[in-house]
């Protein structure tokens, strides 16, 4: 792809008409990889060493989930605009100052002498993992043309960001129990010191929009506080109840921003998201995707969690070995589904996707207080770990088939957003239908009705991605270079690169 700029990253043949496939770009896959793999693990691994944080540093009640929760916010509040600085100053050299960052805050974090330290570093930490996560994609759409490899490609990225999730609960436990919860922080500075070495050899700089490098500094502030601002509200929704006072109100005042941001982006000179990229069915649908399958993905992995060690009585370690085969088939789902979409579209992925992820959670709502690992949880996990590596991959590939050069970054952050709100909003709806039914019963029955809801509740919204799949992506896929804003999404048929110039 001959973007014009110079690539002080790329071979000698990227400055050629026809730079042909990028001989590195395989191993730059598993950099990158490796770099958002840290970044998820970082989301979660957290949970299982909270209580060991609250003793040691002296948290207040219930103030040790600021631990989680001001990572997730400016994590997920901050990945619009991290993914336009790949756009604005390149997404190699941005996600190099990212991971410079998270290396530095991880540093600071294990180090922590008290509570506002950790929480204050963990805020920065999250701004690192906002501006990694959407650059890393960026680079690797760059390395990668559009047909095959690309899917490829996103197949193995999101299989890996699947796992993240599973061994983030996984190792937590053991790391906490056998080196300390500083450790749960320290192992990510050898991760982040060899892409900080192999970063500038193996990675290509995404094209860098040089027509318009205003950062849209309104829009940013209004974007970054309507996300954060409702992904508060649901986080703390189930406990202070939907109908509270303050959680309306939060949403009210995210929505209110939400429009005050399009009000701003309709008149800016050099927007933060062109609000024409929202005319492409194929990116609409994607992101409407992607909203529903982080809802029944982490709303799912959260009832387990709950039902596996309130109900059968199983250790966190024993909870996280248990979900080998959910993080097994997650990977298995989702690097089947590249060549798959290459050969078929993402429309019919998309539709097996939810229909396995629905059956999935059917099959875990049967769960029972008196059950065990191989009649309740090892064929629902089977199949609804298969169905969550398929419908990522599909809602990847319809989000960002077709972004243009200097939009990259962009098409990334969007995606990447919606999926933290749909996580967000999944584990809030999943754990307000679970404590509704329970009403405050604690015994193992009572807790099991509950489970069964929450279960329901997310093939509920499997079933809706359903409807997602087979009415929004009824659009013509055609050519790779019709740019996000067109209508069009891009096939997934390889093209030759001399066509893509």
């Amino acid at each position: 792809m001959d973007s014009g700029l110079v690539d002080h990253g790329a071979s000698p043949a990227a400055h050629t008409g026809d730079p042909g496939p990028d001989p590195r770009r395989w191993k730059a896959l598993a950099l990158l990889c490796a770099a958002y793999f840290m970044v998820i693990v970082d989301s979660q691994i957290v949970i299982l060493a909270l209580p060991d944080i609250e003793t040691e540093l002296g948290f207040s009640a219930g103030g040790v989930q600021w631990v989680l929760s001001a990572y997730l916010l400016s994590f997920g509040g901050l990945l619009l605009f991290g993914g336009r600085t790949a756009d604005l100053l390149g997404g190699r050299r941005m996600f190099m100052v990212g991971t410079v960052l998270f290396l530095v805050t991880s540093v600071v974090c294990g180090l922590a002498w008290n509570s506002e330290v950790l929480v204050v570093t963990r805020i920065i930490q999250g701004i690192a993992a906002a501006i990694m996560a959407p650059t890393a994609m960026a680079v690797l759409m760059t390395m990668f043309g559009e047909g095959s490899e690309r899917n490829r490609a996103l197949g193995i990225w999101t299989g890996i960001g699947a796992f993240g999730a599973t061994a983030a609960l996984l190792i937590g436990g053991p790391i906490t129990e056998g080196l300390g919860w500083e450790w749960i922080f320290f192992i990510n500075i050898p991760i982040a010191l060899v892409v900080l070495a192999l970063g500038p050899r193996l990675l290509r700089e995404t094209p860098i929009n040089k027509e318009n490098r205003s950062f849209d500094p309104a829009g940013a502030v209004t974007v970054t506080a309507a996300i954060a601002l409702l992904i508060y509200a649901i986080v703390e929704a189930p406990t202070v109840g939907w109908g509270d006072a303050r959680t309306l109100g939060l949403i009210v005042a995210a929505l209110v921003l939400i429009g005050v941001f399009c009000a701003i982006e309709q008149r800016a000179a050099s927007p933060l998201v062109p609000l024409r990229v929202f005319r492409s069915p194929a990116l609409v649908g994607g992101n409407v995707m992607m909203l529903l399958v982080a809802m029944a993905t982490y709303g799912g992995a959260l009832i387990t969690s709950l039902y596996a060690q309130q109900v059968l009585g199983y250790t966190a370690v024993f909870f996280g070995l248990s979900t080998a085969i959910y993080s097994f088939m997650s990977i298995v789902g989702s690097n089947v589904s590249g060549p798959v979409a290459t050969r078929f579209g993402f429309k019919p992925v998309a539709v097996v996707g939810t229909i396995l992820l629905g059956t999935g959670t059917l099959l875990l709502s049967r769960v029972s207080a008196d059950g065990d690992y191989f009649g309740d949880l090892f064929w629902g996990l089977l199949i609804f770990g298969s169905g969550i590596g398929t419908t990522v991959v599909a809602s990847s590939i319809a989000a960002l088939s077709g972004a243009k050069e200097g939009e990259s970054g962009l098409a990334s952050g969007i995606n990447n957003s919606v999926f933290q709100i749909g996580a967000a909003l999944g584990i809030a709806v999943c754990s307000s239908v679970a404590m509704a039914v329970t009403s405050g019963g604690t015994d193992r029955v009572a807790l099991t009705e509950g489970y069964q809801s929450a279960f329901l509740a997310t093939a509920v919204m499997a079933g809706v991605g359903l409807i997602v799949a087979l009415t929004l992506f009824l659009v013509r896929q055609s050519r790779p270079s019709d740019p996000v804003g067109s209508g069009h999404s891009a096939v997934e048929q390889p093209t030759p690169a001399a066509s893509r110039d």
